[in-house]
């Protein structure tokens, strides 16, 4: 069993995880600026531990590597080794949470799924994807800022599955050049995009953007689903996390009205300029009727949001 960590231990393990985040995810950053200090301390540890899980793969020299590393990580968290201060500050704040476990699971299967070549085939199986790299984030966040509705976690896992979307859209050319492809062959079909183009960035512009105005689409749909259960979270929360929707947001709706969703320009940026326009938004968005929970709109049918619970089954 992992022990707490004492409180100076405790002290160095976030002030290095709120470092991984201002390195690594301004954006988050700059929302967590909006929590209250013992929140936004959790929410930091979380990222660094799913950054961890994320760079176990990402920066692993070789497949074996990858797998070693993913290995070393389920040891650590079943308390078989000796934990990292990164995963054992994880591990403490999960109980302390009662964060689901097999959140971290489904995590760790999500990022073994870009091991060697990726290719998406349909849409489910970029709802699963999506909903285990990042929709099982939204599930542990809701933990950390206190939101204790079930009715909430499928609006939480909409709008990590929405921020994902953008990252895919964004990314389309990183992602090639590891060979990785998460538009799905369906989608790539329909805009006809044949895969060994897109690995060379050689996709003709007008068909690369049709694919990812979907999937933006796609986001935009999510994203607004989860707009919808703002109102399950604490007031002072809730402004950050409308904060970092509308900044990751802004991302999509950059790369789509600046460059016609064509991602192969490069990696979309929203300037600080930008990002501070979005925070003023985020702002106002606090004191909408829908995010105060006065009005409820319909909530439009999704896979995402219907079945949500279908996703993290073993046979998914």
């Amino acid at each position: 069993m992992t022990p707490a960590l004492d409180t100076s231990r405790q002290a160095k393990v976030v002030a290095q995880a709120q470092a991984v985040l201002s390195q690594h995810a301004k954006s988050f950053q700059l929302a967590s600026l909006f929590l209250p200090k013992e929140k936004a301390a959790d929410a930091a540890i979380l990222y660094q531990f799913c950054r961890l899980v994320d760079d176990a793969v990402d920066e692993a020299d070789n497949l074996e590597q990858a797998l070693q590393n993913i290995q070393q990580i389920r040891r650590e968290i079943a308390g078989k080794y000796s934990a990292r201060p990164a995963i054992e500050s994880f591990v403490a704040m999960s109980k302390r949470l009662a964060i689901p476990k097999d959140t971290a699971k489904d995590l760790i299967k999500g990022v073994m799924s870009d091991l060697g070549q990726v290719r998406i085939q349909t849409d489910k199986e970029l709802a699963i994807y999506c909903y285990r790299v990042a929709g099982v984030v939204g599930r542990m966040m809701c933990c950390v800022i206190g939101v204790n509705s079930p009715k909430a976690i499928p609006h939480a896992i909409d709008l990590g599955i929405a921020m994902q979307i953008t990252n895919i859209c964004r990314d389309v050319m990183e992602d090639a050049d590891r060979d990785r492809i998460y538009i799905p062959a369906n989608r790539m079909k329909q805009a006809n995009i044949l895969a060994k183009h897109l690995l060379l960035h050689r996709v003709p512009h007008n068909n690369i953007s049709a694919a990812i105005t979907e999937l933006l689409q796609l986001a935009e749909q999510c994203y607004r689903r989860a707009r919808l259960g703002m109102h399950y979270i604490p007031f002072r929360t809730r402004i950050a996390i409308l904060i970092a929707s509308r900044v990751y947001r802004a991302i999509g709706r950059k790369l789509q009205r600046t460059h016609g969703a064509n991602p192969m320009h490069g990696r979309t940026v929203v300037s600080k300029a930008g990002k501070f326009w979005q925070v003023f938004l985020g702002l106002l968005d606090a004191f909408h009727p829908v995010t105060l929970g006065w009005v409820k709109p319909k909530i439009p049918p999704s896979y995402f949001y219907q079945h949500w619970s279908d996703l993290q089954s073993p046979e998914a």
